[in-house]
């Protein structure tokens, strides 16, 4: 354990923290536009995490754009401010914040951002500003990520030793930079996992939930419920249709643009319960699984409701909206022999009972009035 023990924890802000990703999509692809360039998702993969000055010249040169990177900069920063006070914390991000400052364990923010961006993000997020002891963006170092300065600076500013620092990291850069500082890296991936992108974390989760403080010698967390995690609610609307080889429903996240609604935040995986809208009918209790869907087409998210109770009809093509409330367990990955690709294991049995059982105590039954599951013809947007 003492060599697991750390003393003082150091976070990545977007993408680790805050859903700027998922929030901002879209942005680069509409100012392309104006310039009749269309949008590469691979080499806008590749610049994740990297410094905004990194990335303005090389998307410049990538797309052969008629800017310098300081004119593309100047033109594209204000339409991704426009969009920072919409940018919600990602599932678990508000409880590990809190959790750590409850126990004074020293906590920094190291951002390739620069720091006024870095400032301006928090700013919309109630508490953080105070929750941190520590504040850097990557025009405060003389080298951003993948270089390990922003790194060995906080933990020199907090006067803690790099070795007894934990850091959180959803980039391959941040990944490596915290490696080169000689700190402990925990993986928390906002693209699809790719494990050779990731190999030289200590460990890789698939959400801040997953994470437990106590493997890594700090106070553990004490907000569990009869095996149930509260969470901050998030919603997702969808239309069920036919495909598990179990016989399961399965819902593809559907998100119509003309609702503008809000995306379901990017690191959500596990095994989530809460209430479910089905057509016209009432609100039922639900547990699902959610994990990645990753095809030729693209990656996407893939969920698989199971309702708790007896529904007499077909209920492929239906529309559905689920109000998640509450988090179970992390998806146990297994291999197929055959092809060797990575599986999950479906909702068990035990999932269904400890969902049931949890739905019907106060902190989760109130849910159940939520308005977004009494109005279908609501927007989604209204109650994220």
């Amino acid at each position: 354990m003492d060599e697991a023990h750390v003393e003082a924890v150091i976070l990545d802000l977007d993408g680790t923290l805050l859903d700027t990703e998922r929030s901002t999509d879209g942005v680069l692809k509409e100012f392309l536009a104006r310039y009749g360039k269309v949008l590469d998702p691979e080499k806008e993969v590749k610049r994740l995490g990297k410094m905004h000055c990194e990335s303005a010249a090389a998307i410049v040169i990538d797309y052969n754009l008629p800017l310098t990177a300081e004119e593309f900069s100047e033109k594209i920063i204000p339409m991704y401010q426009e969009r920072w006070p919409q940018v919600k914390p990602l599932p678990g991000a508000n409880r590990l914040i809190k959790h750590l400052r409850k126990h004074g364990i020293p906590l920094a923010l190291a951002s390739n951002s620069v720091r006024k961006n870095v400032q301006k993000k928090i700013s919309y997020q109630q508490g953080w500003k105070e929750s941190f002891s520590v504040i850097l963006g990557g025009d405060e170092v003389n080298h951003g990520k993948p270089s390990p300065d922003i790194y060995l600076e906080s933990a020199k500013m907090m006067g803690v030793d790099p070795s007894r620092c934990l850091v959180i990291e959803d980039s391959s850069v941040g990944i490596e930079a915290a490696k080169a500082a000689g700190m402990k890296v925990v993986a928390i991936p906002s693209i699809p996992f790719r494990g050779d992108d990731f190999g030289a974390a200590n460990c890789v989760l698939y959400s801040l939930l997953e994470f437990l403080p106590d493997q890594w010698g700090l106070p553990a967390f004490q907000d569990w419920v009869q095996s149930t995690l509260p969470i901050e609610p998030f919603y997702v609307s969808g239309v069920l249709r036919d495909g598990d080889p179990h016989g399961t429903p399965i819902l593809m996240e559907h998100l119509p643009e003309e609702n503008q609604t809000a995306p379901l935040p990017i690191q959500t995986s596990g095994v989530f319960f809460g209430w479910a809208k089905l057509g016209t009918r009432g609100a039922f209790k639900v547990v699902a699984s959610i994990q990645w869907d990753i095809s030729p087409a693209g990656a996407r998210k893939l969920i698989r409701p199971h309702v708790l109770a007896e529904i007499s009809s077909d209920t492929a093509g239906e529309k559905l909206r689920l109000l998640f409330v509450g988090f179970i367990r992390k998806l146990h990955r297994e291999r197929r022999a055959k092809e060797g690709s990575s599986t999950t294991s479906a909702v068990s049995e035990e999932d269904k009972s400890v969902a049931a059982a949890a739905l019907d105590l106060p902190a989760f039954a109130d849910h159940k009035g939520n308005p977004f599951l009494a109005d279908p013809s609501n927007p989604l947007k209204a109650y994220s």
